[in-house]
């Protein structure tokens, strides 16, 4: 259907902000915040909040949950790395009135001290690489965009912006964040700025995903003097991963990987105690529940002989189905893209994101509502730049679309 004057108003808004666009992504990719980038973090955090707030927004800042203590790699002494980051909720929000929440993660996967940590346009200026350009700093500055494009022109939309730092590394600091903000009654949907499909399309469907440690303790022994006293950590732990492994049904889309392994014995010694960690993809709820069982049935108990074998698992994203709230969702997000001459097409992943905890918290959600690009986690990230304006108008459009009156 034609634009209505108000949506007119709001594209031709956006439409010139181009330039500015390019240079906030600019910006935001050269602040570095995969690991190691705590300072990169908290500056993008503090400016896109000061943003929100300048449209009138409350912030609150709410501190990070620690995650299970197996997780952490390494031996049963080995301390976590950093403090657990915040997650920011900016809300411009009227009793009343239905409301549109936004999420998106500050994070990449980028490492802080890599020589990857500028925005590189290629030549003909169509496309351009650079650490986290579309996954996902790209989605964050089309979302400001979008809010303080409707605040230009007056639109009548009411919005929290959620910002968490930890999507990267399975959103287990910000978990209680999402499931608060996702069951906080108001909101008529969640849309999280993950990157287009390759195909420039929306994620309806998404799996669930989870993790899991391989715990096995033996007993010291000298290889050459008393191997037989021994009993091997190592042994037990290979056993276990091959079983782990053995709960594989790829074409069910059931998936078992594991890696990390820790031992830092030396090859002169039985090794006493022997860790693996690993991750676990789920088609649905009733599948996750199920291998996790699985999983914990690979222990033995701790009363009996050497070796032990503990086993810790969580499927911390649930799986994300197609609901008819997401449903509904997406075919106003199709509509309102053909409003706008835009293709948008449906499609399923076994990927995770912070969309999985949103929905599982009872909010009809999609979750590729970001820019479009490629190589995702690799030195080759790109970004198609003419998503910038694009979706940013789809984004501004849909959250309009979603605000009666």
């Amino acid at each position: 259907m034609p634009l209505s004057t108000l949506e007119s108003r709001v594209c031709e808004a956006i439409a010139r902000r181009h330039a500015a666009l390019l240079d906030d992504l600019r910006l935001h990719v050269g602040i570095p915040t995969g690991p190691g980038g705590a300072a990169g973090l908290d500056e993008t955090r503090d400016r896109l909040t000061a943003r929100c707030k300048n449209l009138g927004a409350s912030v609150e800042i709410i501190p990070g949950q620690p995650r299970p203590p197996w997780m952490k790699v390494g031996g049963p002494d080995e301390r976590d790395a950093g403090a657990a980051p915040p997650t920011a909720v900016c809300r411009r929000l009227q009793p009343g009135r239905p409301a549109v929440l936004v999420a998106g993660h500050l994070d990449t996967v980028h490492d802080a001290r890599s020589a990857f940590r500028e925005l590189s346009i290629a030549p003909g200026g169509k496309t351009a690489t650079g650490p986290g350009c579309v996954d996902m700093k790209g989605g964050l500055v089309i979302a400001m965009a979008a809010l303080e494009a409707l605040d230009e022109v007056g639109a009548g939309v009411h919005w929290a912006f959620l910002m968490n730092s930890d999507e990267e590394t399975g959103s287990f600091h910000s978990a209680a964040a999402l499931a608060s903000e996702g069951a906080r009654p108001g909101y008529a949907a969640a849309l999280a700025l993950e990157p287009a499909m390759a195909d420039g399309g929306l994620a309806v469907s998404r799996g669930g995903s989870g993790q899991f440690m391989i715990d096995a303790v033996g007993k010291a022994a000298h290889v050459g003097r008393d191997f037989a006293a021994g009993v091997s950590a190592v042994d037990a732990l290979s056993r276990m991963i091959v079983a782990a492994g053995g709960l594989s049904r790829p074409a069910e889309g059931v998936c078992v990987n594991v890696g990390p392994l820790w031992c830092p014995t030396p090859a002169n010694m039985v090794p006493p105690r022997a860790r693996a960690w690993g991750n676990v993809r789920v088609p649905t709820p009733e599948a996750g529940a199920a291998l996790a069982a699985d999983l914990s049935r690979l222990s033995r108990d701790a009363s009996g002989p050497l070796p032990h074998v503990a086993v810790n698992v969580t499927i911390n994203r649930p799986p994300k189905p197609l609901t008819p709230g997401t449903q509904a969702l997406a075919d106003l997000a199709r509509r309102t893209a053909e409003d706008l001459g835009q293709r948008l097409p449906f499609g399923s992943t076994a990927g995770v994101c912070d969309g999985n905890n949103l929905q599982a918290a009872g909010l009809p959600c999609i979750d590729t509502v970001g820019v479009r690009g490629g190589g995702l986690h690799t030195p080759d990230e790109w970004i198609d730049l003419s998503s910038l304006v694009e979706r940013c108008q789809l984004l501004a459009l849909l959250m309009l679309r979603l605000s009666p009156g």
